[in-house]
């Protein structure tokens, strides 16, 4: 087996958070290799798959939403990216589905850019948004919201609470908003802030992440090949079928007539008594039973 055919595998046989990793590094790497080699190529790309800040342009391109959470400003951002997701998506996991933690997922990353678009109305900074990372928060808070006295043991630091990380991580970007990166700091407590509210409101019976199970229930039953029933080859007699079943009774009649004469026959007078004829008549019927 070669290294394509054992991705495949590892693909087909793994989980969501396992198809996720793919598809983002499968997006990223070509995205860095046309960074690298065809400049021109990549901002016609990169206009059409990153979000942008500007209003006027996000609006008319609503898709961008989605497609910017699968894009990654460099190498080591992709690798962090999918270093946390996948430690997120394990703690989410423990308690809840795989079609809830895709949900929460994909409606993490468009509720952050639209935080990210929306408060460009104010910060007026033109720029364009990359990476997971406020799916993944949406994901950690969640985790967090739900479970925080979960404990979860660090490297160096030993066993600390859920709720401890996603704290930090949460007051990190928090001070980071004046700094640098304001708009990429304002989506993930975007994130974070879906992340809440998911929680809170499953909590009270209403699950957001069916929007997009249902919207993905949808499509696959559109395009899905219809059950259809089975043509039947019906056989039509040439004459009625009351006729038929008539002639049918009465032959049925006159050979059972016939026999108990037969056998009324044989009781009074012994089998020799019968002739050729209804000794024949006799062994035809009993072929016929057989």
């Amino acid at each position: 087996m070669n290294i394509l055919d054992d991705f495949k595998l590892q693909y087909r046989t793994g989980d969501v958070t396992q198809k996720l990793i793919f598809w983002n590094v499968g997006i990223a790497l070509p995205f860095f290799v046309i960074q690298s080699f065809f400049p021109s190529l990549f901002g016609i790309l990169k206009d059409w798959l990153c979000l942008s800040s500007d209003f006027k342009i996000a609006a008319v391109k609503p898709w961008t939403l989605i497609t910017y959470a699968f894009l990654h400003a460099d190498f080591w951002h992709l690798l962090f990216n999918m270093i946390v997701l996948n430690f997120t998506s394990r703690l989410f996991l423990t308690y809840f589905t795989q079609k809830q933690f895709f949900g929460l997922y994909l409606l993490g990353g468009v509720f952050a850019g639209l935080v990210f678009v929306l408060a460009d109305l104010f910060l007026h900074s033109n720029t364009f948004l990359v990476g997971a990372s406020g799916a993944i928060m949406a994901v950690l808070i969640a985790s967090a919201t739900y479970a925080p006295f979960s404990e979860i043991r660090l490297l160096l630091i030993g066993n600390v609470k859920l709720w401890h990380i996603a704290l930090v991580l949460f007051v990190l970007d928090l001070i980071q908003v004046p700094m640098s990166n304001t708009g990429g700091h304002l989506a993930h407590l975007g994130g974070s802030l879906f992340g809440f509210l998911y929680i809170k409101t499953l909590q009270q019976g209403t699950d957001l992440s069916k929007i997009v199970s249902n919207v993905i229930d949808y499509f696959v039953s559109l395009f899905s090949p219809k059950k259809t029933t089975p043509f039947k080859k019906v056989h039509k007699n040439a004459s009625p079928q009351y006729n038929s079943t008539k002639v049918t009774v009465e032959k049925s009649s006159t050979t059972q007539k016939k026999i108990d004469e037969i056998l009324d026959k044989i009781s009074k007078s012994g089998y020799d008594s019968l002739t050729k004829e209804e000794k024949d008549f006799l062994f035809k019927v009993g072929d016929n039973n057989k």
